[in-house]
């Protein structure tokens, strides 16, 4: 009998998958189309336990579609640009191109050997010029349609890497990469007016049956609709220009608990201030220093500077208000202005407790006096409370029928108007940094900002740039810069600036579907393809990537480079969990954690020590696998010790797709174990030659179960169930006394429920039993509705709640009938002794209940 050797299996079936290039998405009006992708990766140069679940999770799906008759796009790209690049450059003294394509094609090589059923015919990286080239093009396109715009902004600017963050790449107020104290700092930059689509980004949200619920409740709140008043202070002493402040706030209800007005170190009142009063500049400069991310603000101190002006309420013109240049309001959110409500604000109570403002309560809980806060009182929305200070003694209501009644009060005495604001800001998309795609525009002396001629595209990178110094090397490099002005013919200089690497992933999915198209897309193959029918991916990824994707789709359908109903690129989205492992670290000399790898470790008498002089480790359960504590698993280390196959099982078997596995060697010990005895039992069924009997049917009933269950498993995205439901089919086909036939049967349609799991263990069972072509193109099998119902059930009996005897009956008989075999089991005229029960109730198909 043959061994289970997973080397030798998975490198031949791997070739005869290659030489029949089943994987090949081709046009076809003869079959219903599916595409599923997963989320593609950065080349890092190496691959983790991560990427494996992740493209297994989508391999299954794909190869369940293709054996239900569907024409499968699984392609497979690379998301190349950004700073890791540069910053390994700079490192190494070699070039981010170099670096990234030696990655590439390292990660080909270790994920091709996990079977995964790729077109890799489509394959492309984001920093092929042939792809930017294409973004290039579409870039011109859409400032052509007034989706892209440039202005003045105040940004996340790092002093290290020199380039402009986005708000998410900032962390505790320092730059991702670096390290460094992010600074706010006034650039022109190119934008897309994402904005202007914040309504309908919201509202189509509810169209999105197939994603996660909280995927979508994160991008409702990152879109941030809210109802508001928006309104002005009129100055006291008005400065030249300025006559008042415009303010906007979600909480008109709390106006009568104003005690001071805040401005943006950026507001045009607090520039003008600063251009004449020293001490007002160096605050606004340091304000500038500090980051502009909602966590920096909310956790950095409130500072203020007191400008000594003051503006009258709207509805006392006696009560004056100070205003204030505040730390905490950023200028792109509202009008840069607010006021403060420090009473029912716990930032404005901060605040107003530091500098000695009045704190004045509009309401307070039910039953309490007025006595002075201790710390701000946020009632809930549901909250009784009582009213000290309403408008005019008007009694409004808290929560949003407190906004409503507070907008509407405003608006009949002539204060202010009720609008709707978002909190979605435009996306900017300009980088200070060499590895990037270029933007297409150059700037002329006479013509000013000119989009590139499409003929001259791609604007491709130049190659002879070094890293010696910090900043934009396309800054400082002498010849690229130099172009031609394509409106006028004059000498002109290139932008230097190139695009957010978000760009280059908001619309790749369309590009798969012509991936050597000479235009951006192929609307032919667009129309055909689109939309990426299941879409997998991190939680990671919940709003930006996903909700610039869903921009960009728009964008494209504007500038004709995708089909109306591509609007929302992703039918289905499923974010999977992380694959984790346990943590082995000791106390070093110098006090910090000295972490050691899974294979430096072992357990010897209940403890967990280092192999190398056995001292003991100490032990973290479950934490996500991360390079900078040693805790990850080699995916080819484990390849090559078990096979791509138990990889696979192992990471959809453990838990449910959605949560975080353990990566643990017991478990794939087992998980080898186990294919091993399929491959096993199955070698064995196939010189099985046994006549039929009395087995059969029930064999091939537990087959067409399996097939039902499996089925629904991999449908509905619970991999690890129908994992468990295949344990039990193998476990009741190596049980079975069926004939060698209904074995061969039913271990066949073993082969096709495992081949989407681990397809080269059920391609080499297809083979040994016979099987036609190859199992990865079968079709899938169907169960039978009437095979999926038992001819006899087992009911167990109850006697006043305790089992005391069960019987086999069958299963569409009569209550009454099965009421009377019951009665007649000695068990149970034992126990009533020659009296009649007071009552049996049957559950058909699960239990007969004897009450005595």
């Amino acid at each position: 009998m043959s061994r289970y050797s997973a080397a030798e299996i998975e490198a031949k079936w791997q070739q005869a998958w290659d030489k029949a290039d089943i994987f090949r998405a081709v046009r076809s009006a003869d079959k219903p189309k599916y595409y599923v992708l997963e989320m593609f990766p950065y080349p890092s140069g190496r691959i983790h336990m991560g990427h494996v679940r992740n493209y297994t999770m989508g391999d299954v799906i794909a190869r369940y579609k293709i054996s239900t008759g569907h024409n499968v796009l699984h392609p497979m790209g690379w998301d190349a640009f950004g700073m890791p690049a540069e910053n390994a450059a700079m490192a190494s003294g070699g070039h981010p191109k170099e670096w990234t394509y030696s990655n590439i094609a390292d990660m080909r090589t270790q994920m091709k050997p996990l079977g995964l059923s790729i077109d890799w015919s489509r394959e492309f990286a984001t920093c092929d010029p042939e792809y930017y080239g294409q973004q290039q093009s579409m870039f011109i396109d859409m400032l052509d349609k007034g989706l892209i715009y440039r202005k003045n902004a105040v940004v996340n600017w790092d002093p290290v890497d020199m380039t402009v963050l986005a708000n998410e790449q900032v962390e505790g107020g320092r730059g991702w990469r670096s390290g460094a104290l992010v600074e706010r700092r006034e650039l022109t930059q190119w934008f897309f007016k994402i904005s202007d689509y914040s309504e309908e980004l919201l509202a189509d949200l509810d169209g999105l049956d197939d994603w996660p619920a909280k995927v979508k409740l994160m991008q409702a709140n990152w879109i941030g609709k809210s109802r508001g008043l928006q309104f002005s202070f009129s100055m006291v002493d008005e400065i030249a220009g300025h006559d008042r402040v415009e303010v906007y706030t979600t909480r008109p209800d709390t106006l009568m608990g104003a005690s001071f007005v805040g401005i943006s170190p950026d507001h045009p009142l607090a520039k003008q201030l600063e251009a004449d009063n020293p001490e007002i500049a160096e605050f606004c400069a340091e304000c500038r220093r500090g980051g502009t991310t909602e966590e920096a603000i909310e956790t950095g101190e409130k500072l203020g500077f007191d400008t000594g002006l003051t503006v009258r309420h709207p509805f006392d013109t006696s009560w004056e208000l100070p205003v204030y240049i505040a730390n905490f309001i950023l200028m792109d959110y509202g009008t840069g202005a607010i006021f403060g409500c420090p009473a029912h604000d716990q930032r404005d109570f901060d605040f107003a407790t530091k500098y000695g403002l009045p704190i004045p309560a509009v309401f307070a809980p039910e039953g309490a006096d007025d006595a002075p806060l201790s710390e701000a009182f946020v009632p809930m929305k549901s909250e009784k409370v009582q009213y000290l200070r309403g408008f005019a003694g008007d009694t409004v209501q808290t929560g949003d029928a407190g906004v409503d009644s507070a907008i509407a009060f405003c608006e009949s005495n002539g204060v202010g108007q009720g609008v709707t604001k978002f909190r979605l800001r435009d996306w900017g998309l300009s980088r200070q940094r060499y590895w990037g795609c270029p933007i297409p525009v150059v700037h002329c002396d006479t013509c000013g900002v000119v989009p590139e001629a499409k003929e001259n595209l791609p604007i491709v990178l130049p190659d002879d740039v070094t890293f010696d110094v910090p900043g934009n090397p396309l800054d400082r490099h002498p010849t690229w810069r130099n172009c031609t002005c394509p409106k006028c013919g004059a000498a002109a200089t290139r932008e230097t600036d190139t695009m957010d690497t978000f760009v280059d992933s908001s619309w790749y999915f369309a590009r798969f579907t012509s991936p050597h198209a000479t235009t951006p897309t192929d609307l032919a193959e667009a129309e055909y393809w689109m939309n990426v029918d299941q879409y997998i991916g991190g939680i990671e990824h919940a709003i930006l990537h996903l909700l610039y994707s869903r921009f960009f789709a728009r964008a494209m359908n504007i500038t004709g480079h995708l089909p109306e109903k591509s609007k929302e690129p992703f039918n289905a989205l499923f974010t999977q969990g992380m694959v984790t492992h346990a943590i082995y670290q000791k106390q070093g000399a110098n006090g910090r954690p000295v972490y050691f790898y899974p294979e430096q470790v072992e357990q010897r008498d209940g403890k967990t020590v280092l192999k190398e002089d056995g001292s003991e480790v100490d032990v973290i359960p479950s934490a996500k696998m991360s390079k900078s504590k040693n805790n990850v698993v080699d995916p080819n280390a484990i390849v090559s010790q078990y096979g791509a196959d138990t990889a696979r099982w192992f990471v959809l078997s453990d838990s449910p797709p959605e949560r975080d596995v353990e990566w643990t060697a017991s478990g794939a010990e087992a998980a080898f174990k186990h294919l091993s005895r399929v491959h096993r039992i199955c070698a064995e069924i196939a010189s099985d030659d046994s006549p039929a009997n009395g087995a059969d049917d029930a064999l091939l009933r537990e087959m067409h179960k399996a097939i039902h269950d499996v089925t629904g498993g991999v449908e509905s995205f619970g991999f690890n169930a129908s994992i468990a439901r295949l344990y039990a089919f193998t476990n009741a086909l190596a049980k079975s006394k069926a004939g060698g036939e209904a074995k061969r049967t039913a271990a066949k349609a073993l082969a096709q429920l495992m081949s989407p799991m681990t397809p080269h263990l059920a391609e080499e069972i297809w083979a040994l039993l016979g099987g036609t072509g190859l199992v990865a193109s079968a079709p899938w099998p169907v169960a039978e509705e009437a095979m999926l119902k038992d001819d006899e059930v087992v009911l167990p009996i109850q006697i006043n709640g305790k089992r005391r005897a069960e019987i086999s009956v069958p299963a569409d008989m009569d209550k009454a009938e099965v009421e009377k075999i019951a009665l007649a089991q000695d068990a149970v005229q034992k126990a009533l002794d020659g009296a009649q029960p007071k009552k049996i109730i049957v559950v058909p198909g699960r239990i007969v209940n004897v009450v005595i």
